[in-house]
């Protein structure tokens, strides 16, 4: 791979893969164990605590919130947390592009003594969070959504969380609840939530809240399969915590094996984790790869007799559907995805920027309202738009394992997730 990041960079075509990945900490539970340390009483150890711009923006915010965030060596990081005691921020919060910081720091924000405002970038103000700040509001906060359409800004006047029992839409976004979770413990009552007709999207990322939050010593779970409670016992407590490599990013070096073959092995990933990614290794099985489990990883093996389309519900993981697209592309006859319009709210609309792409490598691409059906073509190579989606460009890397003269604009949008990610995928 050649290039820097301020020109595209091209992905050399490659036989079978033969390769053993090790992948940074899981975005999500990085995000999470930072959240509930800083909420926890005493300090706590992470490691494997990722290292990216997403991760850099919650480290700063919750710093500015009270909690002392230490880096030791490496993945290794402490943070001294705030007992629920957080501090006025002198400054409006910065999360940039990331969604996950805004829905949860405006939840964290309502315990602070005084007002908070959360904001980003452009695209972030065209991501709505009114689920969240009209939950917040009948949960007793004080918060206020002031961009068009119930978008960031939002103003969090603190002061604290009643708690009680209300609805919430989570129709759009698992992340709204979530973020009342993880405060819930802080509130002045317990907490229930009541999912608005019975929908959920993005399921696992709900029980990957949960697993964090248990770990720190929350009374929280499924009161039904629609209703979560959480107990209203304070703090969290300090603890060492491990984080699990990332299954989002695993999706892709898991698929590069599929679309190139030969095999991938990414250690340390459990099939078994509760990261709603490593669900896609029973869709890669459907389409002719081998799994295999192992007590120190999982390998993929690609298909021996080619790549067969699926129709596919990817609601519960919609991270790894821009990687299943592309694999999608090598496949013998159609794929179709489907329940995922809330794609269309992530950093770019990502079924409107699929099918742009896909189009220009040579298939033949349909949008539907909540999902993709995408057909194989004639494959060429294509200069691949990236929308400021670090999904974007690491999906369609993949397609230039196998197919000369793709190359991918804006390659540095990746350091959202995790910088080195060309750098490995070079390594293969």
């Amino acid at each position: 791979m050649q290039g820097s990041v301020s020109e595209p960079i091209a992905v050399e075509p490659r036989g079978p893969l033969d390769a053993d990945v090790r992948l940074p900490g899981s975005k999500s539970l990085s995000n999470r164990a930072l959240v509930v340390a800083a909420l926890a009483e005493g300090r706590s150890r992470l490691e494997g605590l990722l290292q990216s711009d997403d991760i850099e923006v919650m480290r700063r915010a919750v710093g500015a919130l009270g909690a002392e965030v230490c880096a030791e060596a490496g993945d290794v990081w402490t943070v001294t947390g705030t007992g629920g005691r957080l501090r006025t921020p002198a400054d409006t919060l910065d999360v940039r592009a990331s969604g996950t910081a805004a829905r949860f720091l405006t939840a964290l924000a309502t315990l602070a003594p005084g007002p908070s405002t959360i904001d980003g970038i452009p695209r972030l103000r065209e991501r709505p969070i009114e689920d969240l700040t009209e939950a917040l509001t009948r949960l007793g906060a004080q918060v206020e959504a002031l961009g068009p359409g119930g978008c960031a800004p939002v103003h969090v006047r603190g002061g604290g969380l009643g708690g009680g029992e209300t609805d919430v839409d989570a129709r759009r976004s698992s992340q709204t609840v979530s973020a009342l979770l993880l405060v819930a413990p802080l509130a002045q009552r317990d907490v229930r939530l009541h999912l608005l007709e019975g929908t959920l999207v993005s399921r696992p990322y709900v029980d990957v809240t949960l697993q964090v939050m248990e770990a720190f010593g929350a009374n929280a779970g499924w009161e039904d399969d629609v209703t979560l409670f959480v107990r209203a016992a304070g703090p969290y407590t300090a603890r060492r915590y491990r984080i699990e490599p990332d299954a989002s990013t695993a999706a892709y070096f898991l698929c590069a094996a599929a679309v190139a073959g030969g095999r991938v092995h990414v250690a340390g990933l459990s099939p078994d984790s509760r990261q709603a990614d490593v669900g896609l290794l029973g869709v890669l099985e459907r389409m002719g790869c081998g799994v295999e489990p192992e007590a120190g990883g999982v390998t993929l093996r690609g298909p021996g007799d080619g790549l067969v389309g699926v129709d596919v519900d990817m609601n519960a993981m919609p991270d790894a559907v821009l990687a299943l697209a592309v694999v999608a592309a090598f496949a013998k006859g159609p794929t179709r995805i489907r329940n995922v319009a809330h794609l269309r709210i992530k950093e770019s609309d990502r079924l409107a920027a699929l099918a742009t792409e896909l189009r220009k490598l040579g298939c033949e691409a349909r949008e539907h309202e909540d999902g993709l059906e995408i057909q194989p073509g004639s494959l060429r190579g294509a200069e691949i738009d990236t929308y400021g989606d670090h999904r974007m460009a690491m999906a369609f890397a993949m397609a230039g394992l196998q197919v000369p003269g793709v190359r991918i604009r804006n390659p540095e949008v990746v350091s959202k997730s995790w910088p080195k990610y060309f750098e490995a995928l070079a390594g293969l």
